[in-house]
């Protein structure tokens, strides 16, 4: 192909040390786009059933799309995955930055690691040359000093470094992996892979910019884009996500507090980084060719020290380590997320697993003893950032809650997994299922367990203001919040569907091209013929694969259901009275499965494979 793709696929061995580069067809690339498309295939065509995700059968894969590196907004992202050792069922996540387009300019669209180091190494790639050296002064680092000693190593301060920290390399099972030290692959534990391999880092450099097909179409859409999108990104682009919004998502009931159990308060404000910009010397940076400019960096002198190196907190950040666990000291919360960043270990779950830990220390379920003198109480920032330390390096409760609420509450026991707040062993995002019913639908049937990205966010749908990029999918009324009746349930599926395109094209969410839109993009970039109903299918045919994954790997319909605690209300709050129905959330589950072509056990149909022209995956 000449445009859009280098027609490479680099596959390393680590325990070899064989290098090969791999050619697919264009079907290939037009069947399965990139991103979150090439870790479905591969993981479902290569990986056996049920093996040990942190053993040496699993594979890595690194996977940029037809539109990485590409000068338009929104195409600075890579997609990484494998068999998840957080939930062992499909793992996969998306993280933006720079290293996603320079991985591109090196010559290659995606990377698949296999096997496992006799010892720690790291990857260099630069111009299609590969290189695997030895790590071993650097293994034990934090992101920020191994990024120091690899660029001197090279004498390149130019490279981007896609690396785990001491949390990636104690196994972690929701460690991440970071490209830059301010961007996370964060969820389904995709940094403990590369720990188990023995693979600090990989390292890239090129400069073969991507061809397009129709250059004067790509910068008429870049151009429509500025004129008529980012004037709608002032807050984004002063103040990240989480701007402005703190205490008016504790108002309506949508800020996480105290593990998901209590309604929001007017302190939310003080999490606000609008509000509190001066306090944490707030500076916005941006990814590859975007004008958004939405990524926070934090300066902090006292009472703790937080270095910009690191980045700063987004919403989720602010939810996790804030109102979720009691806390509302933005200082904390910065410097919750700088350690995160250096450890290399998701904010969202290491947030959820100390308020679940808070949970169960104030329910006397765990004491001082247990915890190592730590009064681990919501609302104690110190403890927060202490227990941040020992989940990192798996010291004392640290090397329990470093397994995730699912297995630390199974080996807790006494009650404690009432306090487990997790879909399929991942913890929920920071975004609220009583108040948004849809997303806790969407958040049962993700193949990667809880999470907010390939989701429908019910308030999108909410408003005739809101809905005006659905109507494309045919979307055309306004549901409300709570409605769970099949016109919800098409929204979501047409929703988790696209966002299934989106992670193959590996796009920014927070670019909002409609479908039309998008579709014209990928048109103007790979020069194909192709329609807005080809790329859904695309997307329509991941959410399958995904699907056979995590049914060979052993999941059943019972694994889609929601914690208990979101069939009952908050305890204070907007949303005192408000909680799902159990029996309509169970009838939204199984017309999901009808609309999807699945049977009443959430298996998809040979017809259906057929359609998707994926008979091969029937393979559990």
């Amino acid at each position: 192909m000449e445009f859009g793709y280098s027609d490479k696929i680099l596959r390393v061995n680590l325990s070899n040390d064989k290098i090969s580069v791999e050619h697919p067809e264009e079907k290939f690339y037009r069947k399965y786009i990139g991103g979150e498309g090439f870790v479905a295939y591969y993981l479902l065509k290569e990986l056996k059933p049920n093996i040990d995700p942190l053993g040496p059968e699993n594979k890595l894969v690194f996977a940029t799309g037809p539109i990485t590196g590409v000068s338009i907004a929104g195409a600075g992202r890579n997609s990484v995955g494998a068999k998840s050792p957080l939930t062992n069922g499909f793992g996969e996540a998306e993280v933006g930055g720079y290293w996603g387009p320079e991985l591109k300019r090196a010559g290659f669209d995606a990377i698949i690691i296999e096997g496992k180091a006799k010892s720690p190494i790291f990857i260099w790639i630069k111009n299609e040359n590969v290189e695997i050296r030895d790590a071993s002064l650097i293994w034990g680092k934090t992101t920020g000093e191994a990024q120091q000693i690899i660029k001197n190593e090279l004498d390149d301060k130019l490279v981007h470094i896609s690396q785990i920290g001491p949390g990636g390399e104690h196994l972690v099972r929701y460690a991440c992996v970071i490209n830059d030290l301010r961007s996370a692959a964060g969820r389904t534990g995709m940094g403990a892979v590369m720990g188990s391999k023995n693979l600090k880092a990989v390292v890239v450099r090129g400069n073969k910019r991507p061809k397009v097909a129709n250059k004067e179409k790509l910068r008429e859409l870049r151009d429509s884009f500025s004129n008529n999108y980012l004037k709608n990104y002032k807050e984004y682009y002063s103040y990240g996500t989480g701007g402005g919004v703190m205490e008016m998502f504790a108002t309506i009931g949508n800020l996480p507090t105290r593990n998901f159990k209590a309604g929001g308060t007017n302190r939310a404000k003080t999490l606000d980084p609008k509000i509190n910009k001066e306090e944490i010397n707030l500076k916005m940076e941006t990814c590859f060719a975007c004008p958004i400019k939405c990524k926070k960096v934090v300066q902090i002198k006292e009472p703790w020290v937080v270095d910009p190196i690191y980045g700063g907190p987004e919403y989720e950040t602010l939810a996790a380590f804030g109102s979720n666990c009691g806390i509302y000291d933005l200082k904390a919360v910065c410097k919750a997320n700088e350690l995160c960043n250096k450890y290399s270990i998701d904010t969202i779950s290491t947030g959820m697993n100390i308020s679940f830990a808070m949970e169960c220390f104030e329910n006397n379920i765990l004491n001082e003893s247990d915890t190592g003198g730590i009064v681990l109480k919501f609302g104690n920032s110190q403890a927060m950032i202490q227990m941040i330390e020992k989940i990192a390096k798996r010291e004392g409760l640290g090397d329990i809650l470093a397994e995730g609420v699912k297995r630390a509450a199974e080996k807790i026991q006494n009650g404690a997994q009432e306090f487990a707040i997790h879909v399929k062993g991942q913890e929920l995002p920071m975004h609220e299922p009583r108040f948004k019913q849809g997303l806790g639908l969407g958040y049962t049937i993700s193949p990667t367990g809880a999470e907010h990205m390939h989701n429908l966010h019910d308030t999108a749908i909410a408003s005739e203001g809101s809905i005006a990029n659905f109507k494309t999918l045919g979307i055309l009324t306004p549901l409300q919040l709570d409605d769970l009746s099949a016109k919800k349930v098409r929204a979501l599926i047409y929703q988790m569907n696209w966002c299934a395109l989106v992670n193959a094209l590996v796009m920014c969410y927070f670019v909002p091209w409609n479908p039309f839109e998008l579709t014209e993009v990928v048109r103007a970039v790979t020069g194909w013929n192709t329609s807005t109903f080809e790329l859904m299918k695309v997307g329509e045919r991941i959410m399958n694969m995904t699907r056979i994954f995590n049914l060979r790997e052993g999941f059943t319909s019972d694994d889609d259901r929601l914690p208990d605690r979101f069939f009952q209300p908050h305890t204070s709050g907007a949303l005192a009275e408000t909680s799902i129905d159990l029996e309509k959330f169970s009838e939204a589950k199984n017309i999901y499965y009808e609309m999807m072509g699945w049977d009443k056990n959430g298996v998809p149909s040979k017809i259906k494979l057929d359609e998707l022209d994926i008979s091969w995956a029937n393979s559990f």
